[in-house]
């Protein structure tokens, strides 16, 4: 850069020789040399300038690169609780747009407005050598437009922090919108999210439109400095040359020195919003790197390479919110091998409960232990590699069958991975597809059926060959005569490991060592299908109501069917969510009649 800059400098100061030697001397002779210098200079400036863009260009795509990694490594690695609170849009774009003000701190930018102050220094002194009255004046006149432009960037930062937000706010939404895009179809919502997004985007508008207001006033102003000095020093100048105090040539070097002076004045007009919009994403992404990861807390120092399974809960009290409980004094134990089902009603704790299980959450007070030691001291690399999930909500990856089963083991021999999807059921559909297991199943699975869905996620658990195994309504999906099918590859998997299931269809849990019946965020019964059934307690009463609805679902109108407003629990509830049963017909005319 040095060179590059020293090298510019050669042709405005060939300006006093050309017109005081070879013009005003007739000095014909150093013209050729002059012609040369300038040449020269100018093939050396041309060499380092595409040196030095080729080096830093690709020296910030490297290191825009770099930082996407570690930022997305490092988000991977965050709590639960972290992406509870952020959305998948607003996370995307920390990843891939708040990085790029890279390129803009290490780019060209920088450089030539870094160039710049070398040469406006250079020149200085050059300037200061020709007359220092002059330089003077032109240099207080930089320095009162230094100060106002540091004053303007005051008023414009918060304007530049506030677009990466409302750009990851706008994206945020869009993706959920893309996403959800059946849901949106099917309540024909698509102009409620048009108007939406056009509200974002027109946020989005207003803020660039401000922002330019602002920068356009800055450019307007370095310009008109430019502009008022160098009229200034014209007007001086001459009087210095008709006293006889200054040369031609002095005079004409001298105004192409003085731009050389002004010239990083006005690249801040134009760098220095791209350097205030760089930082603001900067220190976005600083600030996602510095939310501390899961395996960060001094606390996890255990490991479990290889456990037995017995999961003990101790008085566990867990609230997403502090002051909102959502578990109260849960307490029970899983012998290693055996199976728990948890029951209740929505919003009960029972996702939280396997939650905790999972390590994706820590006890606000009390303690989960597996084989006597306590999840919080854990280190999950260890845990979580002998755990398998099945979850509530089925996702699939963008690519084949295959890949999605062997996404839990990517080492997996093929007859394993086979075998795992016969257990499954996998096979039964698969096999059917022109190109069988390398069938591309799109985005979240969407080229396949709920079902069919779940038989992947299953297949994936069972290659996993967990020593604890989740089943979070693993398969609500599934048609009786598919459940009953799978049923049986989960009883060969449940065996030798501790399983917890959740099953809003009680049927599926019946062999189960114990079940947990979780309501209001504790435990309220605890047994065997058999004991808790002649019990007559809260299980007896979900029980035999649910398998009541199910039968009434297929009767025709008039042969005994109860219709959805008459049912009632023990206590009077229409559902285990605790609604009056009077208050139900209220509700259902009351939409009714705002639907009409």
């Amino acid at each position: 850069m040095l060179v590059n800059r020293v090298s510019g400098l050669i042709a405005p100061y060939s300006l006093k020789f050309l017109f005081d030697n070879v013009i005003g001397k007739h000095q014909a002779y150093l013209l050729p040399r002059i012609v040369l210098a300038v040449v020269g200079a100018t093939i050396v400036q041309g060499m380092t300038s595409y040196s030095l863009t080729q080096l830093l260009s690709k020296s910030s795509q490297r290191m825009i690169t770099e930082l996407r990694v570690a930022v997305q490594a490092h988000i991977g690695r965050l709590p639960v609780s972290f992406y509870d609170a952020n959305k998948t849009g607003v996370l995307v774009s920390r990843i891939m747009s708040d990085v790029e003000g890279v390129r803009n701190l290490i780019g060209t930018g920088l450089v030539d407005f870094a160039g710049g102050i070398v040469t406006a220094i250079l020149a200085l002194g050059y300037l200061l050598h020709v007359s220092v009255s002059m330089t003077a004046a032109a240099f207080v006149a930089v320095v009162i437009f230094g100060v106002g432009l540091s004053k303007a960037f005051k008023t414009i930062r918060p304007m530049y922090r506030a677009r990466p937000k409302l750009n990851a706010e706008v994206t945020g939404r869009l993706t959920e919108s893309l996403g959800g895009v059946r849901v949106v179809k099917g309540y024909h919502a698509e102009e409620r999210e048009e108007k939406v997004f056009r509200g974002g985007v027109q946020k989005l508008l207003d803020n660039v439109l401000e922002t330019l207001t602002a920068t356009s006033l800055m450019s307007l102003s370095a310009t008109t400095l430019m502009g008022i000095v160098s009229a200034s020093i014209m007007y001086l100048g001459a009087r210095h040359n008709l006293a006889g105090t200054m040369t031609p040539g002095q005079l004409v070097s001298y105004m192409a020195f003085l731009a050389f002076l002004i010239a990083p004045v006005a690249q801040i007009a134009s760098v220095g919003p791209q350097m205030t919009e760089a930082l603001a994403g900067l220190e976005r992404t600083r600030e996602v790197l510095s939310e501390k990861l899961e395996d960060q807390d001094p606390l996890r120092t255990e490991r479990l390479d290889r456990f037995k399974g017995r999961v003990v809960f101790e008085n566990v009290d867990f609230a997403y919110d502090p002051g909102k409980p959502v578990l109260r004094g849960v307490s029970f134990e899983s012998a290693p091998g055996t199976s728990t089902a948890l029951v209740g009603p929505s919003g009960a704790g029972k996702s939280t409960i396997i939650g905790l299980i999972a390590a994706f959450y820590v006890p606000t007070t009390g303690r989960v232990l597996v084989d006597g030691v306590d999840l919080a001291h854990v280190r999950l690399d260890s845990y979580r590699t002998q755990l398998g999930v099945v979850l509530q909500e089925t996702f699939l990856f963008d690519g084949s069958i295959r890949e999605n089963v062997a996404f839990a083991r990517p080492d997996a021999r093929e007859e394993e991975i086979l075998a795992a999807c016969r257990i499954a059921r996998v096979d039964e559909f698969a096999e059917g597809f022109a190109k069988k297991y390398e069938t591309v199943v799109g985005e979240r699975g969407v080229k396949l059926s709920g079902g069919q869905k779940q038989r992947v996620s299953i297949a994936r658990a069972i290659l996993a060959d967990p020593r604890i195994l989740i089943l979070d309504e693993a398969t609500s999906s599934l048609d009786s005569e598919s459940e009953a099918l799978i049923q049986e590859g989960l009883h060969f998997l449940m065996r030798g490991r501790t399983t917890f299931v959740i099953a809003h269809r009680l049927s599926t849990i019946r062999r189960a060592d114990q079940i947990l019946v979780v309501e209001a965020g504790k435990i309220i019964e605890r047994g065997t299908h058999a004991s808790l059934y002649s019990g007559r307690g809260r299980y007896y009463d979900l029980y035999t109501r649910q398998h009541g609805i199910e039968t009434n679902l297929f009767l025709a109108p008039g042969e005994g069917d109860t219709p959805i407003e008459d049912l009632q629990g023990p206590n009077g509830d229409a559902d285990s969510g605790g609604t009056g049963g009077s208050a139900l017909p209220d509700a259902i005319r009351l939409i009714r009649e705002r639907r009409t």
